[in-house]
């Protein structure tokens, strides 16, 4: 009986997590569920962002499904006051979540929904595999009157164990991407991708990019990718350029793994939106896709997982736009266009 924790969080969290639990329970019948707060609503009941109480239940669960943490109400400069972001970092850290995975394929339904030609997306599909514990988000911090520092660090066994779950998933092939012309733990990271290439991967074909490059090459030429790994900072701003492909952040899931035994945390790429919360107006398809993520790699489930990515794909095709998306469709009907196409 798989059990799953749900995390609501902040802003539209509460009100696209609720549909999409309605959904894998269509899907997963004999699922049991447990929800917690999180993020800044966890502030604001315990003073910090994530309990040890949750951190339990997250380990104790089959997979965790989060919906977005953060907003203004608890934007701060002062670096001792809790912030919804460090129940991200803290969870990340404590489950061990090294890989992010950012599946970013436009569907032909929406095309014409990208800022970008069709004739620039066509074809697209590509993976983001993002370092999610290490690097500048996790380094030594340091703040005075005059001055503040942020240490990127970064370990051979680390890039090892990111590089590898690139190499395994990759079809064609594998984008490194660094900035290895002016940062030293990026030199590091090249040589320890190319070393594991020749010892363990050498019939994938790899290449090397600049982050710079990869930003300008993944709005000219988004097709010519595959796989993209990449360290934690870097990734987190390329899947965000990545996710515009698809015509709006609002359509991009994602997945953190750790090692094998480890509950996975499944939550879409978009923000909180505090500007929409409460308007019933917030686009759930990238939650629910994130669920599909958790039905195969939290799961195993792949029927399931393929089963709900079609639903979404057909609810499109036939006409489905959120806000984001051009349209006028409220959250309810498009969890109720996705229903109808399970």
């Amino acid at each position: 009986m798989p059990h799953i924790v749900t995390l609501p969080g902040d802003g539209i969290g509460p009100e696209i997590l609720a549909p999409t639990v309605e959904i894998l329970r269509e899907l997963v019948p004999d699922a049991t569920f447990e929800q917690h707060v999180f993020g800044g609503a966890s502030i604001d009941e315990h003073g910090t962002a994530m309990t040890d109480e949750v951190l339990e239940a997250m380990k104790r669960s089959d997979a965790v499904l989060l919906g977005a943490v953060g907003g203004p109400k608890w934007d701060t400069t002062d670096p001792n006051a809790p912030r919804p972001e460090q129940g991200l970092l803290g969870m990340r850290k404590e489950l061990g979540l090294f890989a992010n995975l950012r599946p970013v394929r436009p569907l032909e339904a929406l095309y014409d929904a990208s800022p970008l030609k069709r004739e620039g997306i066509e074809g697209t599909d590509l993976l983001v595999v993002r370092e999610l514990t290490g690097g500048i988000y996790f380094g030594e911090k340091t703040r005075t009157a005059t001055d503040a520092s942020d240490l990127c660090h970064y370990t051979v066994k680390e890039v090892e164990r990111i590089a590898r779950v690139a190499f395994k998933a990759a079809r064609t092939k594998v984008t490194s991407v660094d900035k290895a012309n002016v940062l030293e733990t990026s030199r590091q990271w090249r040589q320890t991708v190319h070393e594991l290439h020749a010892e363990e991967f050498s019939s994938v074909p790899l290449d090397d990019l600049l982050v710079d490059n990869a930003a300008m090459q993944l709005v000219a030429a988004p097709s010519d990718f595959d796989v993209i790994v990449t360290e934690n900072l870097f990734g987190d701003i390329l899947s965000d350029i990545a996710a515009m492909l698809t015509g709006s952040i609002g359509m991009l899931p994602s997945a953190s793994l750790g090692e094998d035994g480890t509950p996975g945390v499944f939550e879409p790429v978009h923000g909180s939106a505090p500007d929409i919360a409460g308007t019933g107006a917030a686009n759930p398809l990238a939650t629910f896709l994130s669920a599909a993520l958790l039905l195969r790699h939290g799961l195993g489930l792949q029927d399931e997982a393929r089963t709900l990515e079609s639903a979404v794909d057909q609810a499109l095709t036939q006409g489905l736009r959120t806000r984001d998306l051009g349209g006028t469709a409220s959250t309810a009907e498009a969890t109720a266009a996705v229903l109808a196409n399970l």
